[in-house]
């Protein structure tokens, strides 16, 4: 069993790429997704987000919602609007934003190797999020929502995908925030096969981003075991992924900001932050540029929080920044126990920069706000090689990828 394998996409013809492209389902609310649409019969987001198509009062989690994206994306199959390749083929997947590119590879993963936990998670997944996208793949019969993988930069990997980008590309469009989605097509079978053996050589991948997708795809393929279509070979015995070296992903911060100061003014806060950490005040917004260093917005002032490197714990969990925030401030001082349930506790993405923080704090919809480090890379698959699990909100990745541009048949 391989780790990974080619398919045979589901992809928009070239001339109608920018018309499909959309951003993920779970960037968008419904209202952002109905203005996205509004105007463009092709956008993936009749399929992705299809509650946009029905009343406003429709449940978003309702069984016309589901049966609503199945006519949605077999109108544009019929349309002709998206096509299937007639081969099983890689994909390479290049992301390019401002001076940032980072080149993939889009596949089918293993959901066995996933079970055996060769392709490693970080994240625990909400059940009604995965049950959601169960419900989704099932009504489809495909997979639409590429899970974001990572594996360790590897030097021939890395000039296989070079050689096979030098050609014309298979699509090339602009999707969201920004983002230039080029993807050539590898059909080749020798070359496929050269790809395959250097891709299942790696042992391993780590999911960066797509928790709910990976864990819905592996419920689907249980249940089908059961059919008459149970072979290890099936197409649902596979997920699809864009995976990513390693050493060209990019992690923003994930920033926190909470509602009250657990009845202390800023200055005793402060006085309290300072018993754990060094602070120092800042004469502008703090972006901390090393772990164990963050920034706190409170009372109209920036402050720099330092943690000496000697003083930061040896379990790669406990040693995140995020976790640092957590068992240091938030929990002990806020009283925030539970950042997945407190309502006191929110995160705003570091791609709105550190003065939303500022924004957030001096209008009135937070006492205090902090900046941090990003989760590195290395961070990340520390944890899920000693089989642990992150802190909730640990990592934005940035670029994202786009819905509708690679799509995998549940045949």
């Amino acid at each position: 069993m391989t780790l990974v394998k080619p398919f045979r996409a589901l992809r928009p013809r070239p001339e109608h790429a920018a018309d499909v492209v959309a951003p993920p389902y779970d960037v968008v609310d419904t209202d952002e997704a109905r203005a996205l649409a509004r105007g463009k019969p092709y956008s993936f987001l009749h399929v992705s987000r299809p509650e946009i198509d029905l009343p406003e009062d429709t449940d978003p989690y309702s069984d016309r919602v589901y049966a609503q994206g199945a006519a949605n994306l077999e109108r544009l199959v019929v349309n002709g609007v998206l096509v299937r390749d007639d081969a099983p083929s890689f994909y390479v997947y290049r992301m390019r934003v401002a001076d940032h590119v980072q080149t993939g590879v889009a596949c089918v993963a293993s959901v066995r190797a996933y079970e055996e936990n060769r392709i490693r998670k970080h994240e625990l997944t909400r059940p009604d999020k995965e049950t959601d996208r169960v419900r989704n793949i099932d009504a489809l019969n495909a997979q639409t929502g590429p899970v974001l993988c990572a594996y360790r930069g590897n030097e021939k990997l890395r000039a296989l995908l070079a050689d096979a980008a030098r050609g014309a590309p298979l699509l090339d469009v602009d999707g969201p925030q920004d983002v230039r989605h080029t993807i050539w097509r590898v059909a080749d079978p020798t070359a496929v096969a050269r790809l395959e053996r250097e891709l299942d050589a790696l042992g391993r991948l780590y999911i960066a981003d797509g928790h709910h997708r990976s864990a819905a795809a592996a419920r689907i393929a249980q249940a089908r075991r059961k059919g008459i279509a149970a072979s290890p070979d099936a197409s649902h015995e596979y997920f699809l992924t864009v995976a990513f070296p390693h050493d060209e992903m990019r992690i923003l911060a994930y920033n926190r900001v909470v509602a009250d100061l657990n009845g202390m003014t800023p200055q005793a806060f402060i006085e309290r932050v300072g018993s754990v950490f060094d602070v120092t005040p800042a004469r502008a917004a703090v972006v901390p540029d090393a772990p164990g260093t963050f920034g706190l917005y409170v009372g109209g002032r920036w402050y720099e929080l330092h943690l000496p490197r000697e003083a930061l714990p040896d379990d790669p969990v406990e040693r995140l920044d995020v976790s640092l925030l957590q068992d240091r401030i938030n929990a002990p001082l806020l009283g925030i126990d539970d950042p997945r349930t407190n309502p006191r506790i929110a995160f705003v993405g570091g791609i709105r920069g550190v003065l939303e923080l500022e924004r957030l704090v001096d209008g009135g919809r937070a006492a205090a706000a902090f900046s941090l480090h990003p989760t590195t890379m290395e961070q990340l698959m520390a944890v899920a090689d000693a089989e642990r699990l992150m802190p909730p909100k640990s990592t934005w990745f940035e670029p994202k990828l786009a819905d509708g541009l690679l799509s995998h048949v549940l045949d």
